[in-house]
C-alpha cells in the first residue's frame, strides 16, 4: 500500500543507514500508538505532542521541498527541519507540568517554538497536500492580527504574536485541538489497521467476496467495485488510499468488460469515497462527529444508514444502466473466484472486522477496539501460510502504517491552527450570522450556500480534518436556522466528503485517473455526473428528517426511504438517458423533474413524482412490448 499511495506523492526513497533511521522512527511511532491504545492514552497534550514530534520529524525526512527534485538524497535543511519539528512536539511532552501550572503565561523560547511549529506545519501541508489548506491557514493567521481593521461583524480587537503563540501552541484550543487529538488516537489506529488488512490479505478477501457475488452479472466488475470498495472504505475511512488499493484491481477489469476509462475511474472514486458514510464503522468520521455534537456513536451510524443506502443505490443503478445500455456481459464463472473457496481461505481474516463491529456497538472506545482487532488479526493471520505475518512483513506493516498517517496528521494540525484562530477571535458565530444574512432567511438558499462553502473548503483535504473545519465554520449556521444538530453535521460532512470527487481539486478522482489512464479532470467531471444523486441526498434528509430516523413512525421512515430511493434511481436514469431503452430529451427531463419532486417527502409530492416516473416507464414499455425479451441481468453461465 505504501508504495502505491506514497509513490503518488513522490516521497524520497533511501538505502542504507538513512533508511534504517527512518524505519526506526516510523516503527517507534506505530508502537507508541498501539501501546497507548491498548494500555491507556496519555494526557491530551502529552499524547498529541508525541504524535506531532513523530509526524513533523518523518514528513521532512520523506517529503522533498519540490516534487521533481532528486528523491534519493536528504538535504541538510530538511534534517534541520526534521530535528526542529521533533523538538516542537517533544517540548510539550517534557514540559507538560510546567505548562499547565502557569496558564496564560508564555516564555520567549516558547513563542519561538510556536512560530516555528506553525511554519513547519504549513510547510508540511504544502509538501504533502499542496497549497489550498496552506492559503486558508495563512488567511486565518492574518485575520488574528488585523481584526481591528476588518469591517462589520468580522471586526475584533486583534492579538499580538505572544497571545496567538500561547493559544495555538500551549493549549488544546489550537494545534492540539480536537482534529489533531483525533489524529493522535482514532485516525492513527484506523490507518494502521487498514495496512494490516492489506498486508494479511483481508482486503483482497473482501474484494474476492464482492466479485464472487456480483461478477457474473452485467457490468460485474463495476458492481464488485461498488460492493468491495464500500466495505474497505467503511473500515479505513481513507478514500484516496482506498482508490489506489482496490482500484488497481477493479479499474482494469471494468475497462476490459467495456466501460470507458473515465467511467471506470469515476466509479471507483465514488465507491471508495462513499465508504466513509457507510455504517457500521464510517472510518473515523462517526467518532469525530460524536465529539463535536455530543450525539452517541450508535445514533450517528443509525442516522447515516438510509443516506448510505440511497448513495450506493443510486451508484449501483448507474453502473447497471450503463452496462445494459452498452450491452455488456458479466464475467464467466472461470474468471471469478469461488465464494466457497474464498470463505475457506479467508474466513479467519474476516473475524477481526466482526469483532470491531461488536466492540463498537457495545460502546468500547474506538482506539481500544481497533487495538484488539489488530492483535487478533495478527494472530489469526498465522492460521494460513498465505496470510501469515513474519518479522519482516510485520516491520513493513508498522513502518507503512506510520507513514500513511502523515498527510492526514499534518492536515489535522493545520485545521487546528484555523480552529485556534476561530476560538481566539470568536469568528465562528460571526460566520454563522453572515451565512444566515446572505440567505435572506431562506432555508433552501442557506442549504445551497452551505453546500457550496463545504465543497470549496473541503477541496484538497482528507475528510476528517475537512469535517472538523466545516463543523467549526458552517454547521452552526444550519443549527441556528433550526436544523437538528445531527442533520446539520451530516449535511456538511456529506459535502465535505463529496469534495474529493468534485473538480478542480478532486483527490479521489485524480488518484483513480492515474490507474485508469484518463485525464484527471475528465475522471472528476464524469464522477460528478455519475454521482449526481449523491449531491441531492443531503437535501432529501434536510427536508425529510425521517430519512435520518430522527423522527416519524416506522411506516413513515420506510415510506420516505423507498420514495427517496426511487427518486435517486429516476435521477440516475435521467442523467444517463436510459430506463427500459434510450430516453428522448423530454423523457430525461420528466425523469429528472420526478426525482426532484420526490426529494420532499409528502403524500402529494410522492404521488406526483411516482406518476411522472410511471408515465415515462409505460411509454417506454409500450414501444418495447413487441420486442424480443432480453436478459436484463445477463448472467453468465
Amino acid at each position: 500500500m505504501e508504495d502505491k499511495v506514497l509513490g503518488e506523492q513522490q516521497t524520497r526513497t533511501f538505502k542504507g543507514p538513512v533508511l534504517w533511521i527512518i524505519t526506526t522512527i516510523a516503527l517507534a511511532m506505530s508502537i507508541f500508538h498501539l501501546y497507548t491504545a491498548g494500555f491507556g492514552l496519555m494526557t491530551s497534550l502529552v499524547q498529541r505532542g508525541t504524535h506531532l514530534a513523530f509526524v513533523l520529524c518523518l514528513v521532512f525526512l520523506l517529503y522533498p521541498a519540490r516534487k521533481h527534485t532528486l528523491q534519493t538524497k536528504l538535504p541538510y535543511y530538511d534534517v534541520c527541519f526534521s530535528v526542529l519539528g521533533f523538538i516542537v512536539g517533544a517540548y510539550i511532552v517534557v514540559n507538560y507540568e510546567s505548562i499547565i501550572s502557569r496558564p496564560g503565561n508564555v516564555e520567549s523560547w516558547e513563542v519561538f517554538l510556536a512560530v516555528a511549529g506553525v511554519l513547519l506545519i504549513l510547510e508540511a501541508v504544502r509538501r504533502t497536500m499542496g497549497f489550498p489548506l496552506v492559503i486558508i491557514g495563512v488567511v486565518f493567521l492574518l485575520y488574528a492580527y488585523i481584526g481591528p481593521y476588518m469591517p462589520g461583524l468580522l471586526e475584533h480587537r486583534g492579538y499580538d504574536t505572544e497571545r496567538i503563540a500561547y493559544h495555538l501552541y500551549l493549549t488544546t484550543n489550537g494545534i492540539f485541538s480536537t482534529p489533531f487529538g483525533t489524529s493522535a488516537t482514532i485516525i492513527a489506529m484506523f490507518v494502521i489497521f487498514s495496512v494490516f488488512l492489506d498486508k494479511t490479505g483481508a482486503g483482497k478477501t473482501f474484494m474476492d467476496v464482492a466479485f464472487s457475488l456480483t461478477g457474473r452479472f452485467r457490468g460485474g466488475p463495476a458492481k464488485a467495485s461498488v460492493v468491495g470498495s464500500s466495505i474497505m472504505g467503511t473500515v479505513t475511512g481513507a478514500s484516496v488510499s482506498n482508490v489506489v488499493t482496490t482500484g488497481s484491481f477493479t479499474i482494469p477489469l471494468m475497462k476490459r468488460t467495456g466501460y470507458e476509462s473515465r467511467f471506470s475511474g469515476a466509479i471507483e472514486a465514488i465507491a471508495s469515497t462513499g465508504g466513509q458514510l457507510l455504517p457500521p464503522v464510517m472510518g473515523a468520521a462517526a467518532f469525530i462527529m460524536a465529539d463535536f455534537t455530543g450525539v452517541p456513536y450508535y445514533e450517528i451510524i443509525t442516522a447515516a444508514l438510509i443516506p448510505a443506502i440511497l448513495y450506493y443505490g443510486a451508484l449501483f443503478s448507474m453502473v447497471h444502466l450503463e452496462a445494459v445500455k452498452k450491452g455488456m456481459k458479466g464475467l464467466s464463472k472461470a474468471e471469478l473466484p469461488s465464494l466457497k473457496t474464498t470463505f475457506i481461505e479467508g474466513f479467519h481474516l474476516m473475524i477481526p472486522l466482526a469483532l470491531l463491529i461488536f466492540l463498537l456497538f457495545n460502546r468500547y472506545s474506538p482506539t481500544y477496539s481497533v487495538y484488539y482487532c489488530i492483535i487478533l488479526l495478527t494472530i489469526l493471520s498465522g492460521v494460513k501460510k498465505k496470510s501469515r505475518l513474519n518479522v519482516k512483513s510485520l516491520i513493513s506493516t508498522l513502518d507503512n502504517g506510520a507513514k500513511l498517517v502523515l498527510n492526514v496528521a499534518v492536515a489535522c494540525a493545520a485545521a487546528g491552527i484555523i480552529i485556534g484562530v476561530i476560538t481566539l477571535t470568536g469568528l465562528g458565530p460571526k460566520i454563522s450570522a453572515v451565512l444566515i444574512t446572505l440567505s435572506g432567511g431562506s432555508f433552501v438558499l442557506l442549504l445551497i450556500i452551505t453546500m457550496i462553502a463545504s465543497i470549496i473548503l473541503g477541496m484538497g483535504l482528507p475528510t476528517a480534518p475537512c469535517y472538523v473545519l466545516l463543523a467549526s465554520l458552517v454547521a452552526p449556521a444550519l443549527v441556528d436556522s433550526g436544523m437538528p444538530v445531527l442533520a446539520a453535521h451530516l449535511f456538511i460532512f456529506y459535502y465535505g466528503m463529496l469534495s474529493t470527487i468534485t473538480p478542480p481539486v478532486a483527490l479521489s478522482a485524480f488518484a483513480a485517473s492515474g490507474i485508469s489512464g484518463d485525464k484527471p479532470n475528465a475522471v472528476g467531471i464524469t464522477a460528478v455526473k455519475i454521482g449526481v444523486a449523491a449531491y441531492i441526498i443531503p437535501f432529501m434528509f434536510a427536508f425529510s428528517p425521517e430519512l435520518l430516523m430522527l423522527e416519524g413512525s416506522i411506516i413513515q421512515v420506510i415510506g420516505g426511504a423507498l420514495t427517496a430511493l426511487i427518486g435517486c434511481i429516476a435521477l440516475s436514469c435521467g442523467v444517463l438517458g436510459y430506463l427500459l431503452r434510450s430516453c428522448s430529451i423530454w423523457e430525461r427531463v420528466i425523469l429528472m423533474m420526478a426525482s426532484l419532486v420526490l426529494i420532499y417527502s409528502s403524500l402529494v409530492t410522492d404521488i406526483i413524482g411516482m406518476g411522472m416516473l410511471l408515465g415515462v416507464t409505460l411509454a417506454q414499455w409500450k414501444v418495447r412490448r413487441d420486442d424480443t425479451p432480453i436478459n436484463v441481468l445477463n448472467v453468465e453461465k
